[in-house]
């Protein structure tokens, strides 16, 4: 069976082929330490590019952006 990644935004299943995602998105994985209030807890969670746009949009610092000339 293949692997799903659901956005933890907005629920939209990412696009698969063949095992391969067709559709960017953000995948984060957080560790919290000691001092954190989450000490020893494991986060993981993936949004859609729609859904970080939508988390930038409310930040009150903007996300430093610079241009990538070579892609990945």
């Amino acid at each position: 069976m293949e692997k799903r990644i659901i956005c933890n935004g907005c629920g939209k299943e990412i696009k698969l082929v063949n095992g391969i995602a067709v559709q960017d998105y953000l995948s984060i994985k957080k560790e919290w330490g000691y001092f954190s209030g989450k000490d020893g807890k494991l986060q993981e969670l993936v949004l859609c590019e729609a859904c970080w746009d939508e988390l930038l949009s409310r930040l009150k610092i903007p996300a430093l952006t610079t241009e990538v000339t070579e892609l990945m």
